[in-house]
């Protein structure tokens, strides 16, 4: 079948021929894919900056942002169905059993660091004609999101975030309060630093759940900036204000997640992080700057502000489930512009001119059938 990969230190992608899989457990399910996001992360693997290769194999198959079309279940399969749609999961559990949280099915939470993940890291992604994969690493999508069901991996990301910045905000003395009937009405405040398909949908899980959403992206104004806008999420471009001048207009800040990958800007944010406030990290710093080693300036606040700061990464599951039901309430709430946030499809045969070129738009998909 074909397949697109890149051959690590080539810096080539590549259609290639690779072995057709099959169902070899009772609980494996088969997918003919559909179609598959593309972000920075595959460009990155395609230029050569990470990616690994399952070790017995010469290339990577790319891709991790997949919808598929159950043609096959195995015998003990009870959750899925031919003709089904799903987006599967990316991060597979480590093999160490001293690992509390892959033996929980949980391996965002890897304690070992041996995980793996589709698409990225020691086994093969989803550009492929067809995927097979254990039933439980698959979410099922009703056939009405279909044209947006793509983006559920990077709301997953978002939903992930999301989960634990509740988690964290449980800890408030005001957090069996949430009317404000005995204190001060809690405030509502959050900043997405970045715009890619991360930032723009955590900004729109935010919103639906009652922030006060601005999104700081280094981009100008312009037909990204309205869509944006048209979802009621407030835009604000680096070129036209700092953040620390946005902090001071939108008031206190009580959450932050950094969705951009660019560590200096995300640092420079932190002290307009608000009194009790959480940032939460979802980008990995690559080529675009490097770490700032002195943090001083911002450790202070983070203290003395009883601040949270934490990262996430490719999450379970459960935040798939919650970025599908997600999907759905955006469908119902914004009809005719979720739809908008996939800019371009073009077939599998076309990634090496997608993936060699810049980001266009907010989401470019890949359609295998």
């Amino acid at each position: 079948m074909r397949a697109v990969a890149v051959v690590p230190g080539e810096r080539e992608v590549r259609l290639v021929d690779h072995p057709e899989p099959e169902l070899l457990a009772p609980t494996h399910v088969a997918l003919r894919i559909r179609e598959v996001g593309v972000c920075g992360t595959d460009r990155e693997i395609a230029a050569g900056k990470h990616g690994e290769p399952p070790e017995d194999a010469p290339y990577l198959v790319l891709g991790h942002e997949a919808l598929g079309e159950v043609v096959e279940v195995g015998t003990s399969v009870t959750r899925l169905k031919r003709g089904d749609l799903v987006v599967p999961t990316v991060r597979r559990p480590c093999r160490d059993r001293r690992c509390r949280a892959c033996g929980m099915g949980r391996p965002d939470f890897c304690e070992t660091g041996a995980f793996t993940q589709r698409g990225i890291r020691k086994a093969h992604g989803y550009l492929a004609e067809r995927v097979v994969d254990e039933q439980r690493y698959m979410v099922p999508v009703p056939a009405e999101l279909r044209e947006v069901a793509v983006l559920a991996q990077p709301l997953s990301v978002a939903q992930a975030a999301v989960r634990q910045i509740e988690d964290l905000q449980r800890r408030l003395p005001w957090a069996e309060d949430p009317d404000g009937t005995s204190t001060r009405p809690p405030a509502h405040v959050a900043l997405v630093i970045g715009a890619g398909p991360v930032g723009v949908l955590a900004a729109l899980a935010l919103r639906v759940r009652g922030y006060e959403t601005f999104l700081h992206s280094r981009e100008a104004r312009g037909r990204k900036s309205a869509l944006v806008e048209s979802f009621g999420v407030r835009w604000s471009s680096g070129r036209e204000e700092t953040i620390e001048a946005l902090a001071r207009r939108a008031g206190p800040v009580d959450v932050m997640i950094e969705a951009s990958g660019a560590s200096p800007s995300a640092f420079e944010a932190l002290p307009a992080l608000g009194a009790n406030g959480v940032f939460v990290f979802t980008g990995i710093p690559g080529r675009r700057g490097p770490v700032p080693r002195e943090l001083a300036n911002v450790m202070p606040g983070i203290v003395l502000g009883n601040q949270a700061v934490l990262g996430v990464t490719n999450p379970s599951a459960d935040a798939y489930r919650a970025a599908v039901a997600d999907l759905a309430l955006f469908a119902r709430r914004w009809p005719t512009l979720l739809p908008q946030l996939v800019t371009s499809r073009r077939p599998f045969t076309e990634a090496r001119e997608v993936l060699g070129g810049s980001a266009r738009g907010l989401k470019e998909v890949l359609t295998v059938a």
